[in-house]
Order: structure tokens, then sequence, then C-alpha cells
């Protein structure tokens, strides 16, 4: 059964002058990252966007997953503790989702982890993520680990532009979709089937030096919208942003949270870390752990 998301609901769209509110993982601060529950907190603390990450399961599904792995964030070494692989790199065991279906990852609780309270969520599919956030707020995609699904010989980029096609994302409002990924092979894919839809590319400190500069900047610009750089790039560089904007760049820098013990520096508060970036430096928005944080001006 196809079910197709119309853009009839959609809530009108802010001002380009606006700054906007993106939901790291739903409200994650607050509730299990990625689960449906984070993504309703996320809507009911005003975000603009709700953010998902997008992995693959092994019969094709797209989930809502950060990892590449399930053991973080769910119970799966119970559930399957013969079902896990040596990761070279750590020589730590982990499950890696690609290597279970997608009935076999509902099996999972994806939140007792977090809280005893939120045990029985689940991680939930791209499209229960599409129709839980509906036309509230936008929807902010990653897409993960590309290389990961091309060496296991999977198309994650043409599942997801085959989804969008098929929940009918791209009918609804101009901007209510922006997708993002730290790799530029999948938006430069996206931007040739749907030239019109928002692309992020994110990128961390060590490689900021080569989009940061105007060369890098001007190839960004080739096949993405917008930039999410890792925010200490930007500390006291509105320089920075202002050239991605001469560049026809939005600038969105990452991530604004509370979670682990994280603190606010310098500054009073995570909500005046936030004011900083976004009117004294100038971005166009943010990702946030805390959206009920967010300063409105």
């Amino acid at each position: 059964m196809i079910t197709r998301y119309a853009s009839s609901v959609d809530r009108p769209l802010r001002s380009a002058a606006a700054k906007t509110l993106i939901a790291h993982r739903g409200a994650c601060a607050y509730a299990p990252e990625h689960t449906l529950a984070s993504y309703r907190l996320a809507l009911q603390q005003g975000a603009d966007y709700v953010e998902q990450d997008l992995a693959v399961t092994s019969d094709g599904a797209l989930i809502c997953l950060h990892d590449d792995s399930l053991e973080r964030t769910t119970n799966v070494a119970d559930v399957f503790p013969e079902r896990a692989v040596v990761d070279r790199a750590t020589g730590r065991k982990q499950w890696l989702a690609v290597d279970f279906t997608l009935a076999e990852i509902k099996r999972l609780d994806a939140g007792a982890w977090f809280d005893a309270r939120f045990a029985g969520e689940r991680i939930p599919t791209w499209e229960e993520a599409v129709s839980a956030v509906g036309g509230e707020a936008g929807l902010y995609p990653e897409l993960k680990t590309p290389t990961l699904y091309v060496a296991r010989g999977i198309d994650q980029t043409a599942l997801f532009v085959e989804s969008i096609t098929r929940f009918g994302l791209h009918t609804r409002s101009a901007g209510s979709l922006i997708v993002q990924s730290f790799e530029a092979r999948p938006l430069q894919a996206l931007t040739r089937e749907f030239p019109s839809l928002g692309r992020t590319f994110l990128f961390e400190v060590p490689d900021g030096a080569r989009w940061l500069s105007s060369s890098g900047l001007a190839e960004a610009a080739s096949f993405a919208t917008g930039i999410a750089p890792d925010k200490a790039l930007l500390d006291n560089r509105p320089d920075l942003v202002d050239a991605a904007h001469a560049a026809g760049l939005t600038v969105t820098p990452w991530t604004f949270t509370t979670r682990g013990g994280a603190g606010s520096g310098r500054f009073g508060s995570l909500t005046d870390e936030m004011r900083y970036y976004l009117y004294d430096l100038g971005v166009d928005a943010l990702f946030t752990d805390n959206p009920d944080r967010f300063p409105r001006g």
C-alpha cells in the first residue's frame, strides 16, 4: 500500500529572514533519540524542522537511526547476542543495522536505555517519521554513511529518491524537505533528481580549511544549497558566514546541547550560546537537542 502525505496540511513557511530551529534527532535531550516520542516532543517544543538520520535494513527499509550499529540505543545485545560482529578498528562487538531485517529491528527496545519510562519505544521507519511529523514541521533527513551501503550493494540514495515520490514529498510546500549528508555524492545525485530540493553539506573541523575557503564554498554551491559546519569552525568568524552567504549558501552549525553534561562554556546558558551564533555571527539555522531553549529573537 502506498501512503502519500499531502501538502495541504503543511505549516506555512517562515520568512527568509527568520532563524530556523532544527530538532537534532528530535528533542533528544529529553527523550530517546530517533523515536516517535522524541519527534513528537520536538513538535511540542516548536521545532521548525525535525531531523531523521536514515539507515538501511538488510531488506531495504529506511529507518531512523544515528549510528551504523544498534547496540548504543537498543537492547540488541540481549535479543540477538549471537549476531554480533567485531569492528576491526576498535575490536569491539557491534550489531550493524544493515545486517538485520526490519521485522527483527522492530523487536528491539529503543527507549529503555534513555529512561525506564520510555521502555517499549521502537526504531521508527522513515515512513513512520514522515507520518508522525506530518505538516506540523519540515523534515530534515540525513543520508548516513553512504559508503557502507555501497559496499553492501545497496543504493541508499535511490531508496530515498523513490520514497520522495512514493510519499508525495515532492508535492509539499517549498522548503519543507531538506536533505543533508557528510558526503557530496548523494547530494549531487539529488541535485539531478530534484534540483529545487534543499541540500545541506555537513563537515567537521578537520575539513573546515578546505570547505570554508572561497574555492571550497564555490564547489559546495555546485551541489548544495547550504553548509552545516561544526560550530567550532565559525566561532568568532562572522566573515565566514558572510562568505558562505555570498556564495549563495545558508549556514547551519551543529550541535547545541545540554546532553552528556555539555556546558555553555563562556556563555551564560545554552540559549545565550545559540543567540550568539544566530544573531551575532548571523547563521541562518542551527541543530539543537534542546528545542525549548531556542531563542526567537
